[in-house]
């Protein structure tokens, strides 16, 4: 018997929830972590002042894990952005942070979740086809690339469901 053994799971300490102005330190230390091209405080700040749902997954410490902005519309949700922390990457965070926004898009009655999704970014896409997302269309030149190109984004989209049935995540 390890002891470390606390006879919890390894993510039951952690915590998701909203995010809000004081946790943008931790959240842009993982984004500049994470992308060549990351957002900026000022789109977490705009998007945080315009009302997006916003969520950020906290360690037992208290540091960033994870987060995600979602923008909600008629009916729907378009997912803006959904990042992991590099070392806690493949530990099941970006699944716990995907089912806190179907349970959003449940809340506010949305039906359908859409998200954009680098070309290039195999995994990525992957993991949401695993998820049952489907491949709708294509974004031509939607994100910057190395050398001032532009690459083209894949539209995922994602029906949501009444709980216990369906396409979404159950």
């Amino acid at each position: 018997m390890s002891a470390l053994w606390s006879g919890r799971s390894r993510h039951e300490a952690h915590r998701l929830q909203p995010m809000a102005v004081r946790h943008l330190d931790g959240v842009l230390a993982v984004e500049n972590a994470v992308y060549p091209f990351p957002w900026t405080r000022g789109n977490f700040v705009d998007s945080l002042a315009a009302g997006y749902d916003a969520r950020v997954l906290h360690d037992a410490q208290g540091g960033v894990v994870g987060y995600l902005v979602a923008m909600a519309g008629v009916d729907e949700m378009h997912l803006l952005n959904v990042t992991v922390a590099p070392l806690a990457q493949g530990e099941g965070h970006a699944r716990r942070l995907f089912d806190a926004l179907v349970a959003i898009c449940r809340g506010r009655g949305a039906t359908r979740l859409w998200l954009e999704v680098r070309e290039s970014n195999l995994r990525a896409r992957e993991i949401y086809r695993h998820w049952r997302f489907s491949e709708v269309g294509r974004r031509r030149g939607y994100y910057p690339a190395d050398q001032g190109r532009r690459e083209d984004a894949i539209v995922m989209s994602l029906a949501i469901t009444a709980r216990g049935g369906g396409d979404a995540l159950d």
